[in-house]
Parts: C-alpha cells; structure tokens; sequence
C-alpha cells in the first residue's frame, strides 16, 4: 500500500471541496479557487472533514497514480488555503529586477532589458533590486514560472553570476589558473 496515497487530505475550515461526476475535482479557499480533473481509475471520496483516495488495483499504474493523486489533492488544499512562493537571488554587477505595472524588468548584461508579463493568477514581488519572489496558489504554475524567470540567465560556475533560487547552491569551479608558468 502506498505510504502517501493512503494518508487522507484534512480539509480545513474555510475550504470548500466539490467533487464532480468524472474526478473533476474543485477547490474554494480564501486565496482562490482551483479546479482540476484526475485520472478516471482512482477512487477520490470526499468526506467531512477530509478526501480520501483509493485505487481500484494493484496493477503499477494505478500503485504510481494513488501517491500521485493524494499529494496533487494536498498542493490544491494547500494552495488556496496558505498559497506558494519561491525567492530568487540575481547576483551580478549591473544584474538588477525592477516591477513596472504588472511587468517585471530584469536587467541581465544583454543589451537590451528583459521584460515579462506576470501570468494569470501569478504576482511577482521586487523587494529589492537582487530579489524576485513569486507567488500564487497553484504550485505547478509558480514553479514554471520562477524557472522561466531562472532561465533568462542561469547561473554560471565560475563567478556565480545569473539568476538562482534562494535555496540553490551553485558549484563552483576553478578558473584556468592550473596550468600557468610551465613550460
């Protein structure tokens, strides 16, 4: 039995749970709402004050899809009560992030400025010129999002110049100081 899949999804206060004839399953909390469908095979009950999942077999698909749906649930229940966020660190001479409006400016060494929309259901926070967080209520979405951002200049080895997550550890390497003054 899976560890995961057979622990239920408490439901706190303020959390509405629907759940819809195909495993359509929709979640209202203060932060939002979030609607998504699961696989046809799993068995999703929605009781009191928890969801339960079951699956029908034992077969390795439905053993993988059990944890999977659990912890999808959990994220939902979790997004739209407490919400997701992820910091970001620009490190870097003349590397900075500014908010204008609804777009986020990143200054990277390119010789233009990067500029980039805040999707729906997303914000973006500058609180200072090297910190970017991200914010939402579905996590999928936060974690796409701030790995765009990454993306538009990853950190390189050897100064450790770019954009990372604040969490990140980057490995840094030597430069090509090894093999001077031999001959």
């Amino acid at each position: 039995m899976s560890r995961i899949g057979k622990l239920p999804v408490a439901v706190p206060k303020g959390v509405t749970v629907k759940l819809d004839g195909e495993n359509l399953l929709t979640v209202k909390g203060t932060k939002g709402t979030l609607t998504k469908q699961f696989h046809k095979d799993m068995i999703i009950k929605v009781e009191a004050d928890q969801i339960v999942v079951e699956r029908p077999s034992d077969l390795k698909m439905h053993k993988s899809l059990h944890g999977l749906t659990r912890t999808l649930i959990n994220n939902m229940v979790e997004g739209v009560t407490n919400g997701y966020q992820k910091a970001l660190d620009i490190n870097g001479v003349g590397y900075r992030a500014q908010k204008q409006g609804k777009k986020l400016v990143l200054t990277l060494g390119y010789s233009h400025p990067v500029e980039m929309e805040d999707p729906e259901g997303i914000t973006t926070e500058v609180p200072a010129p090297n910190k970017i967080i991200v914010k939402g209520i579905d996590k999928q979405v936060v974690g796409e999002v701030a790995a765009k951002i990454r993306e538009k200049r990853p950190p390189e080895p050897y100064k450790g110049k770019g954009i990372k997550y604040e969490t990140e550890v980057i490995r840094r390497k030597e430069g090509k100081t090894g093999g001077k003054g031999k001959k």
